[in-house]
């Protein structure tokens, strides 16, 4: 007589709470030591801040008696250049001032410090590009104290406007945004933010200019950067680690191929101004080695995001089809990885070449052959950064991909499987449609294909349909147990 053999529910929980445990121990055994090598590397790389040997003048810097005041404009006016430096008296609207020579763009400006108001002479370039209005707060340097009078010289000349204001305004929306849309993990996402700057201010760009080892500044720090990023804005899970392995592993292709493209495409910042000056302040700064930590660090943004977004792809498919085979799971969480490459290959590209617009233009019109320019010392860099950073993180994705399937086929799913049943008394015609969804779905035999086949806001509504029918029969279950 054959007897069936049922299944301990107890029994199945205790394997999958040990299997999830061996799983976790597994990730852990190989990001503890990670963690702490990266912590020892970075007290043995710790610059000095020591600035000694290092000369650069400031264009801040004021001679004695000069001062950098700050005013709000109130008219603008042409005149002739020789009127720089008349009384502060401000002339009726549309009266020109004298003939002779040249004219210039003169700013009249209210200090913010008080007294009359004074003739801000403005750049030619500034009053040609963009141009200034009445209204505008500036900051400009204020010569009248060793002016010696009648030299024609001008006595308040413009250096920049005061944009404190509109970036803060910018700032607070910013953060306003992301936390009403992303609640308490955009908070931590912000805060993870800081504490990204506060690595790179500390200790990355200091390392440089100490002369320590480029490659190892960028490895060391920007890991750092990813473990704490990652795990303070969304916690502590196999499904966050899983990402943290994925991005590490992006990060070493990335290092890997800046090393060798920095050597190979003679990256040597040419033509730069900004690299010129570093190179004639310091022998220990090395050009090419910032060009190198700056190849690493450009990238960290979107991979961070393809490696979090590709492990919780992986998680949610499962969830939902938990009967899927490794290979299956796999196959069909790529299918969603393909088009995230596709989309954050073209957010690398459009990135660099926003930032790189005035470069753009200008190599446009020297009217060179396309290989010519794309290989030239203006753009080459935008180039390998492009290409680098892409190939990093689509490295990235099978990866990633491959360590979730094989961390989640270990724990099990969070909530055990419910068999398909008709949505909750008194739900929506939305919500009854999603249900309807999930149920064409669960009952097709490839179920995890169908669901890797819809998009992300596609898929995160059939999530929160299943999760939610699974807490109604769950309180159904438990009502009856208390009834009976």
């Amino acid at each position: 007589m054959g007897h069936g053999h049922a299944h301990n529910p107890a029994e199945v929980t205790a394997e999958s709470l040990q299997a999830r445990k061996r799983a976790n121990w597994l990730l852990a055994a190989v990001l503890v030591p990670l963690g702490v090598l990266t912590v020892v590397a970075m007290l043995l790389l710790w610059p000095s801040g020591s600035k000694e040997g290092l000369t650069l003048a400031s264009p801040y810097q004021a001679a004695p008696g000069v001062t950098f005041d700050t005013g709000r404009i109130q008219s603008v006016l042409q005149e002739s250049c020789s009127q720089a430096n008349t009384g502060a008296e401000i002339p009726p609207a549309g009266q020109q001032g004298g003939q002779d020579g040249s004219n210039c763009t003169f700013a009249m400006t209210q200090p913010d410090a008080g007294g009359s108001p004074v003739k801000v002479v403005i750049n030619p370039d500034v009053a040609k590009s963009h141009g200034v209005k009445a209204g505008d707060e500036i900051r400009y340097l204020n010569l009248s104290q060793v002016q010696a009078a009648g030299t024609g010289s001008p006595a308040y000349v413009f250096v920049d406007f005061v944009r404190t204001m509109p970036i803060a305004l910018l700032a607070v929306l910013y953060a306003v945004v992301v936390i009403a849309v992303a609640r308490w993990r955009g908070f931590r996402a912000l805060l993870g933010l800081v504490g990204a700057y506060v690595v790179l201010v500390g200790f990355m760009l200091p390392g440089l200019v100490d002369g320590k080892p480029p490659l190892l500044v960028a490895l060391v720090g920007s890991t750092a950067i990813m473990i704490g990023v990652l795990y303070f804005a969304h916690g502590f899970s196999a499904r966050t680690s899983t990402a943290l392995l994925g991005t590490i592993f992006g990060l070493g292709i990335t290092a890997l191929l800046a090393a060798w493209a920095t050597s190979a495409a003679n990256l040597a910042g040419v033509g730069n101004h900004d690299a010129a000056t570093l190179v004639n302040m310091s022998d220990r700064i090395s050009i090419s080695g910032i060009i190198l930590c700056g190849l690493i660090i450009s990238g960290l943004g979107v991979l961070n995001d393809v490696t979090i977004t590709q492990s919780s792809a992986v998680w949610e498919l499962y969830e939902l089809a938990p009967e899927t085979t490794a290979r299956k799971l796999f196959s069909s969480a790529m299918r969603i990885g393909r088009d995230h490459i596709a989309s954050t290959v073209y957010t690398i590209a459009f990135a660099y070449a926003g930032a790189a617009l005035p470069i753009l233009i200008i190599v446009m019109l020297y009217d060179r052959p396309l290989l010519d320019t794309l290989t030239s010392a203006e753009l080459s860099e935008e180039v390998v950064r492009t290409l680098v950073g892409s190939i990093g993180l689509v490295l990235a994705i099978p990866v990633t991909t491959l360590i979730a399937v094989l961390v989640v086929k270990a724990t099990g799913p969070r909530r055990g499987s419910v068999p398909a049943g008709a949505g909750a008394a008194g739900s929506t015609a939305a919500e009854d449609a999603d249900a309807g969804r999930v149920r064409e779905l669960e009952s097709s035999p490839t179920a995890v294909e169908g669901y890797a086949s819809l998009d992300t806001g596609e898929l995160a509504a059939v999530v929160e349909t299943r999760r939610a029918r699974r807490d109604a029969e769950r309180r159904d279950a438990v009502s009856r147990r208390q009834g009976s």
